[in-house]
């Protein structure tokens, strides 16, 4: 019984006593209650603060955010402001004058307790196992203009009908290039995704299975294009390990992945591709010209051929093409004689009604007779339909070019040493005419658009890649074999091919030597070759003494990726020569340059020279010298780079750093940086200039219209760059900025400045126009800093300020009190999508809208806002020029601005999601 009786006291006192002293500890625990929440308050921030930065990265990645972490920030803030609103009443309530209130410090003391619960429970979901984002796949292509051409119906009704059948998982498609197979096979995914047959397709074009030593780099191209579309980032480097990760993720899709242009066998398997039928929702299309190859190699479970266009179908395309005008009674008959000298072949129909469009009857009956006259290769006509001599010579140039992607970079380089421009004076007008003659070989469809637009890596004057139809090179080496007067090529497979063909070689213009060649001969007998392209060979292939002994008339050499120690003593019989690639190239002494006098361009990229030769200041017509990524280049002799008179362009990333101080002369020392004045031709540049002392005081870069120069030893180079003319300043003061490099930052259009400690209004003091030309801008760690802009000067404040800039960063600028003093200026801004600011101690508020304004209208197109550390912004923005200030949120706290306070900052200047 007294078992029971105690029994019965303790849940008495579970219930009574514990809750009654829960509540007498709100009232005289009231202190502790509240520094615990003020301390789990503080947690909390650190907490979201170091969630944030890694949000803040993966935004910058490209990444979309999880909704869970989203929702983690959400809550986070919402209870850190409804606390510090708590804490913040805490003065106003809990005193009668100078007695406690002890009914509001009641109360509080409760609200603090039971917040303080929740923060804790908050943090409790805190870690996000799965990461805090997901890599968004890129937007699919769509294929809305389809051409449903009646003799391939019942092939796209089968085709459709097959990716509709759960046991087949592999299909082929195969016919002759230019049939159409590639548009065909795309518009008919289009189709398949519209019926919901799959989530997710991929397209890759696989031309590079022509070489079979890019298999291997090749499957890993394919494991990221796959990747990517489905938001994976994969956790292993090795292919076979990345393998069986797409592999277990495509369990759990339902895909299309689509490999066009197969040459050889593709494993896909290896590459992480599942090909067995345990997975019939990743359906495979494989794209050739060889059916046996898909059928016995890839093993297609079903193959489906595509055939040229049936006449009609041939009309109809080109009329779409050419235009109505072709039914006209004086063109009709012509145009449809034109269109049966096609051959049913889309490609040549597209490309020769791209040509002869809105032409008059004469010409179209002259391109008839030249149709006829060439047969079987309608293309001709093409080619010869363009105007000039020079948009023929760079079409056939692209096409004796390997089969990969064409680099717009290494085709200028080419094109001036050929003289395909003689008439233009300077490499500038060189590279403007090569643009245009592009744009108009890809408006005859001579020349395709890559499909991802740009190379992932820097590339001087260029980092567009255009691509050549492997049917018009077929063409273009055609017609080049039948002109001797323009390009004789011949692709070199082999030592003893090339002897067998040697007497055919005579009269070559031309030649790609082959990466299976393992010997050369000891000279070349090539009288007339004016261009040799030896590229991608294994380090063991040597180049002869003698090679170029008969060569005399040679314009052009690429040796890239071959080893050169030493270069061949034959370079010296070499008088023409205005191009020398050593891209890549193991090198030892190559003082031999300096003999080669007509030398216009001169690029070392990624070799591993180590000092230029005193001899090149023989070279006095150089206009390109290209040195990016020569890490080892350590010296280059004091009065080299002065003498090089007529250089235009000049590249230097991640290269050559050790320039002298001006004066010393010792005989050993480094070239100086006060020899660049000598090159008044000069107008690109990319360097790094480590220590500002190395200016000389009368130092001056106004020549200069595209640029990368980085001022300051920590900057590093990157791999991309957003605009092509970019400065990043570290260390400088103000006066140096404006005497040094005021020219360069009226026209940049990325500039970084870093450690400004005497700049106090950035537009101010070192642009007074206000930047017009600046796209993207970054300011940190310059405690100088007051104001990017201020306004309240009345000569800028008529003026605009930074009216194209689309991303502006600032972080650790303690003293910066505002973005914008004063009113801002009309226009000022308007253009600008991305806004991050970060530890900027004292910034108060952002900018100031004048009376009456709408709060929209400050930043119309925002659609990325990062607001982190700010201790003392509690305002967005200043209404008039006085302390009257509106705050964002009542939520808002001490730290600065949050997700709460972003979507209020949503409602109030943009419609898009801000992230």
């Amino acid at each position: 019984m007294t078992e029971i009786i105690i029994a019965v006291a303790t849940k008495v006192s579970e219930y009574l006593v514990a809750p009654i002293g829960r509540q007498l500890s709100y009232l005289f625990c009231y202190r502790g209650h509240m520094d615990d929440l003020n301390k789990k308050v503080q947690e909390l921030g650190l907490a979201k603060d170091d969630l944030q930065i890694t949000v803040d990265a993966a935004i910058r990645r490209g990444d979309e955010i999880r909704p869970i972490v989203q929702d983690w920030l959400t809550r986070a803030d919402g209870i850190t402001g409804q606390a510090e609103e708590l804490m913040n009443d805490e003065n106003k309530s809990c005193l009668n004058g100078w007695c406690p209130n002890l009914k509001s410090r009641y109360l509080l003391s409760r609200e603090a307790d039971k917040k303080a619960q929740v923060i804790v429970q908050i943090q409790k979901y805190h870690n996000f196992q799965n990461g805090v984002s997901y890599r968004a796949p890129p937007p699919t292509e769509r294929f809305t203009d389809y051409e449903p051409f009646g003799s391939r119906a019942s092939t796209v009704n089968k085709f459709m009908d097959a990716l509709r059948d759960d046991e087949i998982n592999k299909i082929g498609v195969w016919g002759m290039g230019g049939v159409g197979k590639t548009t065909l096979v795309k518009q008919l995914s289009q189709l398949a995704e519209d019926e919901n047959l799959f989530t997710t397709r991929v397209y890759i074009d696989v031309s590079w299975t022509r070489d079979s030593e890019k298999l291997q780099e090749g499957l890993a191209k394919i494991q990221q294009k796959i990747a990517d579309m489905l938001g994976l980032e994969f956790k292993e480097v090795a292919k076979p390990a990345r393998a069986g990760e797409l592999m277990q993720r495509l369990k759990y899709e339902k895909i299309l992945i689509i490999l066009d242009d197969i040459w050889m066998e593709v494993n896909l398997e290896e590459a992480g591709i599942p090909s067995k039928d345990d997975h019939k929702d990743c359906k495979i299309v494989l794209v050739s010209r060889d059916e046996d190859l898909l059928r016995k190699d890839m093993c297609a479970q079903e193959c489906f051929p595509i055939q040229h266009l049936q006449e009609e179908e041939a009309w109809h395309l080109f009329k779409k093409t050419a235009g109505d005008s072709v039914e006209g009674d004086q063109l009709r008959p012509t145009a449809r004689e034109v269109v049966n000298e096609c051959q049913g072949l889309p490609i040549a129909i597209v490309t020769i009604a791209k040509a002869l469009k809105d032409e008059s009857v004469a010409v179209w009956k002259n391109a008839l007779e030249e149709l006829r006259g060439s047969a079987p290769t309608c293309l001709e006509w093409s080619y010869n339909h363009l105007k000039g001599d020079e948009v023929k010579s760079l079409f056939l140039l692209c096409g004796c070019l390997s089969n990969g992607d064409i680099s717009m970079h290494q085709l200028l380089q080419y094109a001036m040493g050929l003289d395909l421009f003689y008439h233009l004076k300077s490499l500038e007008q060189a590279r403007i005419k090569l643009v245009t003659l592009v744009r108009t070989l890809k408006a005859s469809s001579l020349l395709l658009d890559v499909e991802d637009g740009k190379s992932q890596e820097s590339s001087g004057l260029f980092n567009e890649f255009v691509r050549m139809h492997n049917v018009i090179r077929g063409f273009a080496r055609a017609i080049a074999r039948e002109d001797p007067h323009r390009f004789v090529v011949e692709e070199a497979l082999g030592f003893e091919e090339y002897w067998e063909m040697k007497d055919e070689f005579t009269y070559c213009t031309h030649m790609l030597i082959g990466r299976d060649i393992h010997r050369l001969p000891g000279a070349l007998v090539c009288p007339k070759l004016e261009f040799l392209l030896l590229d991608g060979n294994n380090s063991s292939l040597k180049i002869p003494d003698s090679f170029f002994v008969v060569t005399k008339e040679l314009k052009v050499l690429s040796l890239s990726e071959t080893c050169l120690t030493p270069l061949p003593s034959s370079l010296h019989f070499l008088p023409n020569l205005r191009t020398l690639c050593l891209d890549q190239c193991q090198l030892g002494d190559i003082a031999i340059i300096g003999e080669l006098k007509q030398l216009q361009v001169l690029s070392f990229v990624g070799s591993d020279i180590k000092q230029l030769p005193k001899e090149m200041m023989q070279l006095s017509d150089l206009r390109w010298l290209d040195l990016r990524n020569c890490s080892y280049l350590k010296a280059i002799p004091q009065n080299v780079i002065s003498s090089l008179s007529r250089l235009e362009c000049m590249c230097m990333e991640n290269s050559f750093t050790q320039w002298e101080v001006e004066g010393v002369n010792n005989g050993e020392s480094n070239a100086c940086l006060s020899e660049l004045k000598h090159l008044s031709s000069l107008w690109a540049l990319d360097i790094k200039i480590p220590n500002l002392n190395l200016l000389p005081p009368d130092m001056l870069f106004d020549n200069l219209t595209r640029y990368r120069i980085l001022v300051g030893d920590h900057w590093m180079w990157h791999h991309t760059y957003k605009a092509s003319r970019t400065l990043k300043l570290s260390e400088v003061k103000s006066l140096h900025l404006v005497k040094w490099f005021s020219k360069l930052l009226k026209r940049a259009e990325d500039l970084e400045l870093r450690g400004l400690g005497d700049t106090k209004h950035v537009s101010n003091e070192l642009d007074s126009e206000g930047f017009l030309e600046l796209k993207h801008l970054q300011i940190h760690d310059s405690p100088g800093i007051q104001y990017i802009i201020n306004s309240m000067d009345q000569w800028v404040s008529s003026r605009s300020a930074f009216p194209i800039l689309e991303e502006l960063h600032l972080r650790d600028l303690i003293n910066l009190d505002a973005v914008c003093h004063g009113p801002i200026p009309v226009g000022c801004f308007g253009n600008l999508r991305i806004l991050h600011v970060g530890r900027c101690k004292n910034l108060q508020y952002l900018l100031v809208l004048p009376t009456g304004e709408r709060r929209e209208l400050a930043f119309p197109q925002l659609i990325s806002l990062s607001l982190e550390d700010l201790p003392k912004l509690s305002n967005f923005y200043s209404t008039g020029t006085t302390a009257t200030q509106e705050s964002l949120t009542s939520n808002e706290g001490p730290q600065g601005i949050y997700s709460e306070s972003m979507l209020y900052v949503h409602t109030l200047f943009f419609d898009q999601k801000v992230c």
